[in-house]
């Protein structure tokens, strides 16, 4: 029976931390397992578009599920106020399920459900609802992703447990009758929120903070633990690590690495004032948020090498409040003042060799750069869909498309791309799948 618990995990002077709803108990990470990864041939499931317009007319399409392989959703929602209705109140969270599910035999999963069961004869997610801005119907109409990484939750650090009840009722809460609840169409969610009182203040503290959304049979078989870090205090990073592969594998077969998912939203670099977080006086070493930027990149960075170092694969998806290059800004690229094109610089090489900033067309460096640490990973649109012009934010203002960024993205440990593990990935990028966002979502699917 799934649990329903909630969290406060705060140092004495802190509001908030980790907010939690899960079906799983927190346990470390398994040593490798061995297990035969299969290959699925790679899918164009976006329409190729020209590099050289922006298309709109077409729908992008997501992937479909599939057993053997699971998908991350990524979507900076610009605040999740719009997507809680006044009908999502705190509901009892054994309330969504029934008795079936209640019941169901310990180490089953509704992944290996036929593929026809339960399935809705409305089409998902969009005559089921009424609501404009529902997060359920996304799902529905994305067929159930496992994972969906939200970034820019703005919600007070004191209002976070009035507020989790609400978005798992929004999560859970059937559209309508013909909407069944299963282990399947049900999902868990973890919050990361600010608790930096001198740096994340503004709008009384309504900014920031990224959520994580499983789905519950995928948490309870695939995810180990979900976490926070130590150096982040404005709730910008989440961690999710994963189990290795099931037991009774065949132990000649190669060995697959688990995998760590991290949800980012990265520190956007400008001129106003970083703080102390203990004293609120500017920083010394660190001034503007520019510089923390800068930090915030190596930090990031040498958690992803921690995790690489500890037996994980790692995958990093969000909003990274940069563009890597020239194909990735609409009409161009923003290179004033000179800082935004340093913090572009640093990005690229802290995050990705020659081979795939050559790919990217998004960097040459020098030699003193080169020195730095780097995690060598790959930009996984950019390695799928080379040079195409493919944008995630799109401004509420002006006219759709007329200037457009691909500031969001996911990458991957280098073995990851390698071992073909990545079978696609898409941008969702129109005006409907924006919804009252400035972003669009996009996604990727991993060969687990």
């Amino acid at each position: 029976m799934l649990r329903y618990t909630l969290h406060k995990m705060a140092k004495k002077d802190s509001l908030s931390r980790l907010y939690t709803a899960t079906s799983h108990q927190e346990v470390s990470p398994p040593p490798l397992k061995r297990r035969r990864l299969t290959q699925t041939p790679s899918l164009a499931l976006d329409k190729p578009r020209a590099s050289s317009t922006l298309q709109t007319a077409d729908q992008p399409r997501s992937s479909s599920p599939s057993k053997d392989a699971f998908r991350v959703f990524s979507w900076n929602i610009n605040g999740i106020n719009a997507f809680l209705s006044s009908t999502h109140s705190a509901r009892k969270i054994t309330s969504y399920f029934t008795e079936s599910t209640k019941t169901q035999k310990s180490g089953t999963s509704s992944i290996d459900a036929p593929p026809n069961a339960n399935r809705l004869r409305t089409p998902p997610g969009q005559a089921l609802s009424s609501s404009t801005h529902s997060l359920r119907a996304f799902l529905a109409r994305h067929n159930w992703p496992e994972i969906l990484f939200l970034q820019e939750l703005k919600i007070k650090p004191q209002d976070g447990p009035a507020r989790l009840p609400k978005i798992l009722s929004a999560l859970n809460t059937p559209l309508n009758a013909a909407d069944s609840v299963s282990d399947h169409r049900t999902y868990t969610f973890n919050a990361v929120l600010p608790r930096d009182k001198h740096n994340a203040k503004a709008f009384g503290g309504k900014l920031y903070g990224v959520g994580t959304i499983m789905r519950t049979d995928f948490a309870r078989k695939w995810v180990a633990t979900v976490r926070e870090v130590d150096w982040d205090i404005e709730g910008r990073v989440s961690v999710v690590e994963m189990r290795g592969a099931p037991e009774g594998q065949d132990e000649n077969e190669p060995v697959t690495k688990p995998l760590a998912l991290i949800n980012v939203y990265a520190v956007n670099g400008t001129t106003q004032p970083y703080r102390n977080p203990l004293t609120g006086a500017v920083h010394p070493n660190c001034p503007t948020r520019h510089d923390r930027k800068l930090v915030f990149h190596s930090l990031l960075r040498d958690e992803c090498l921690s995790l690489e170092a500890r037996g994980f694969s790692v995958a990093v998806a969000g909003d990274m409040n940069i563009a890597r290059g020239p194909a990735d800004g609409h009409p161009n690229l923003r290179t004033f003042p000179e800082q935004h094109c340093v913090n572009r610089v640093d990005f690229n090489t802290k995050f990705f060799g020659e081979e795939d900033n050559k790919r990217a067309g998004a960097y040459v460096g020098t030699q003193d750069e080169k020195t730095e640490k780097c995690l060598d990973a790959v930009d996984v649109f950019r390695a799928k869909y080379g040079m195409e012009k493919r944008y995630t934010y799109y401004p509420n203002r002006g006219e759709w498309g007329s200037s457009c960024d691909r500031v969001d993205m996911v990458f991957v440990s280098k073995e990851v791309w390698g071992d073909g593990r990545v079978i696609d990935t898409g941008i969702l990028d129109t005006p409907q799948e924006r919804s009252p966002s400035d972003h669009v979502p996009f996604w990727v699917k991993i060969a687990l």
